[in-house]
C-alpha cells in the first residue's frame, strides 16, 4: 500500500531539503591521502619503472622525472646500455636516478630491484610494471615455450612487480600508486596476437583484485592500455604481421592506423606517458582498479 503525505507534510519536507547546505569547511569523514607527486625538492618521491630503457618505459621514467620523482630504471642485462643512458637523462634534468638490472619475472630480482631502490632513493612511492613482451604467431603454430616465455614476463612479471611493491609499501607504512601496463588487447584481442592478448587480459584481472586487496592500505592500483605506439615493439608486430600477409614492412601499422584509430595517426610514447603521469599523481587518488585505454580511438569503454 502506497503512502500519503499531506500537502502541509509535503511543503515541510520541501523546506527543509531546500534550507540544507553542505558548508565549505566540512570534509568529508572517508578523505584519505595518497602517495602523490611532489610539489617540491623537499618533498621528493621515488618510483621504479621496469623495461625503462627505452621505448614507452623510457618516456615514463623522463616524464615521471620532470613531475619530480627520482627514478630507479630498470630493465634486463640485453638493454644495460640503454638504462645507463636514461639515467644520464634523468640526473641531467636535475633527478637522482639509478640502474637495476633484473629480470621481472623471477621474483626474487624483483626484490632485490625493490631494495637497491629503497636503499638508494629512498622510500618507494610509485611502482610502474612496465616491461613486456609480444610474439605474432597463429594460434594453432604456439608451442608450450611460446606461452611460457609470454606468461613469465608478462603476468608473472606483472605480479612480482605488483606483490613486491606492496609489501614494500605496507612495511614503510606509506600509501602508495601501483601502476601496470596492459593494452588494448586486453579488451580485444588481436589476430596473431592471441597468447599476447591473453597475457594482458590477465593484467586486468590482477590489477581489480589487487586495487580490492589494497585499498585498505591506501595504495591504488591501476593499469594503463596502449594502442598502436611507434616503438620497437610495434616494428616487430608490424613487420611480422606483413610478411604473413605479403606486404612490405611498415604498410600493416600505416593501414591499422589509418582505418582503426579515430585521431587518424599512430600514438608515440608520450602520449602513454603522459596517462601513467596522471595515474601516479595526486589526480588519480580515487580512481582504483581500472585499465585506462590511451589509443586514439580504436577501443570504446
Amino acid at each position: 500500500m502506497a503512502a500519503r503525505l499531506a500537502p502541509r507534510s509535503l511543503r515541510l519536507v520541501s523546506s527543509a531539503l531546500l534550507s540544507f547546505r553542505p558548508t565549505a569547511t566540512q570534509a568529508p569523514a572517508w578523505a584519505r591521502t595518497f602517495a602523490s607527486t611532489p610539489s617540491s625538492q623537499a618533498d621528493t618521491r621515488t618510483a621504479i619503472v621496469t623495461g625503462s630503457s627505452r621505448g614507452i618505459g623510457k618516456a615514463i621514467a623522463l616524464r615521471l622525472a620532470n613531475d619530480g620523482y627520482d627514478i630507479c630504471v630498470n630493465d634486463v642485462s640485453a638493454n644495460s646500455a640503454g638504462v645507463d643512458e636514461v639515467v644520464s637523462s634523468i640526473k641531467s634534468l636535475g633527478r637522482n636516478a639509478v640502474p637495476a638490472i633484473a629480470d621481472v619475472s623471477d621474483l626474487g630480482q624483483v626484490e632485490q630491484m625493490i631494495q637497491k631502490s629503497v636503499a638508494e632513493l629512498g622510500p618507494l612511492n610509485t611502482m610502474v610494471a612496465n616491461a613486456g613482451i609480444a610474439q605474432v604467431k597463429a594460434l594453432l603454430d604456439l608451442t608450450q615455450q611460446d606461452l611460457r616465455k609470454m606468461f613469465e614476463v608478462n603476468v608473472y612479471g606483472v605480479f612480482n612487480c605488483y606483490s613486491a611493491a606492496a609489501k614494500q609499501m605496507i612495511e614503510q607504512k606509506t600509501p602508495g600508486k601501483i601502476v601496470g601496463a596492459a593494452s588494448i588487447v586486453a579488451f580485444k584481442p588481436f589476430p596473431l596476437l592471441s597468447h599476447y592478448s591473453a597475457s594482458k587480459w590477465a593484467v586486468r584481472g590482477f590489477t581489480q583484485a589487487f586495487a580490492m586487496e589494497l585499498a585498505m592500505h591506501k595504495i591504488t592500483v591501476n593499469a594503463y592500455a596502449p594502442g598502436i605506439v611507434g616503438t620497437a615493439m610495434w616494428d616487430i608486430i608490424d613487420e611480422e604481421l606483413g610478411k604473413m600477409k605479403g606486404v612490405p614492412k611498415g604498410d600493416t601499422i600505416k593501414k591499422y592506423s589509418e582505418d582503426l584509430i579515430a585521431l587518424g595517426r599512430t600514438s608515440v610514447p608520450e602520449d602513454v606517458s603522459s596517462m601513467v603521469s596522471f595515474l601516479a599523481s595526486k589526480d588519480s587518488d580515487y580512481v582504483t582498479g581500472q585499465t585506462l585505454v590511451v589509443d586514439g580511438g580504436i577501443i570504446f569503454t
